[in-house]
Formats: C-alpha cells, sequence, structure tokens
C-alpha cells in the first residue's frame, strides 16, 4: 500500500516526465512526421536583411549627404554665484546668451531660491563657462555655436563698458591682486597655517 507522501511524489514525476517529453521533442530538433503531426510546419517571419544596404548602395550621394541634426531645444544648467545648485532651463538653439541670462535670472526668482539677488535686471548679470574663468560670453552669440550646457552666472562688473564680454565680478580682480602683491614669495604665508 502506497502512502500518501509516495502517492504525491508519484503524480509529480509523472507530471515532469509528461512536459520533458513536449519539450524533447521541440528542442532536440525532431521533424513533424516523425512527432506524428502531419503538415504541422514552424511559420517563420519574413525578414529582408539586405534592405537597408541596398539603399545606401543604390545612392551614395545621398548618403554623403546626411547632415547631423541639431535637438529643437536644449536642456541648459546654469549656475548662479552663491547658489547650491544650477538652475535648469530649455532652451532653443536659436536663442542668443542675452536670452539665457534673462530666462535663468527669471527661473532663479520663480523657484525662490537663496541668497536673493541684487537685482532681477538680467543685463546686471554676465554669463561664463565656468566659475574659473574670467572673460564673460557675447550676449548676441547663439547657444547653438558655443558648445556647452553647463553655465556660471555672477554679477556684472560695474566698471565694465557696454561690450559684451567683461571680466568678471570684482572679487575674481581683488583676490588675483592679493596675490601678485605678496610678492614671489607669497607662498611662505601658508607654510605658518600647516604648523
Amino acid at each position: 500500500m502506497q502512502n500518501s507522501k509516495n502517492h504525491r511524489n508519484g503524480q509529480a514525476e509523472l507530471h515532469r516526465r509528461g512536459k520533458l517529453t513536449n519539450k524533447s521533442s521541440s528542442f532536440h530538433s525532431q521533424s513533424t512526421s516523425t512527432t506524428g503531426m502531419p503538415g504541422a510546419s514552424i511559420r517563420r517571419p519574413m525578414t529582408v536583411p539586405e534592405l537597408l544596404l541596398d539603399r545606401n548602395r543604390s545612392s551614395p550621394a545621398a548618403a554623403a549627404e546626411v547632415v547631423r541634426r541639431q535637438p529643437p531645444k536644449l536642456l541648459l544648467k546654469v549656475t548662479i554665484m552663491g547658489s547650491l545648485g544650477p538652475v535648469q532651463v530649455v532652451m532653443t538653439t536659436e536663442s542668443a546668451v542675452g536670452d539665457l541670462v534673462a530666462a535663468a535670472v527669471n527661473q532663479y526668482v520663480k523657484e525662490g531660491r537663496r541668497p536673493i539677488l541684487p537685482s532681477n535686471d538680467p543685463s546686471q548679470f554676465d554669463l561664463h563657462y565656468s566659475q574659473f574663468t574670467l572673460e564673460s560670453l557675447d550676449r548676441n552669440e547663439k547657444l547653438s555655436d558655443i558648445g556647452s550646457r553647463n553655465f556660471f552666472l555672477c554679477p556684472r562688473k560695474h566698471g565694465g563698458g557696454d561690450g559684451g564680454s567683461t571680466t568678471s565680478f570684482t572679487s575674481c580682480s581683488t583676490e588675483a591682486d592679493k596675490t601678485t602683491k605678496g610678492g614671489a614669495f607669497g607662498w611662505l604665508r601658508f607654510m605658518d597655517l600647516s604648523r
């Protein structure tokens, strides 16, 4: 007499055996005539792998004229001096640097970020490639010609002219003056700090 445990194992084994026989007939690529199902065949999709190659061969001039498309809009990140993170602005590629400055200042004010800007007027700010560049970008230059998507915005130097390209804010120039006034041995001041 079978106990209940052996009876359960026997059913599971029969069930597994049935699955394996069904799998093995297709797995080992037995033809349909040996399985006993005449006329049944595997339907394969129709493919044309040479389709794109023929198109390129037929018109080599068209392949040479392929122009790299520019995206219609750009996601630009502008870090404003003193702010913790960049402001993200979406602009068209035909927009100018002045438009980006205005959009970044407006977005900064709209988000209510800190520190509060000294002025909401975009003409009071200059756009730079990074915080380490002294020369600002020309306000009439198109964003598609710049080649960067990350910028740094800082207050404009008040002594500068109306030109599109000015130097950075006053603290940059004063820091540079401090290091040159120290003379050739300005690095000795750091020796006292290391003790």
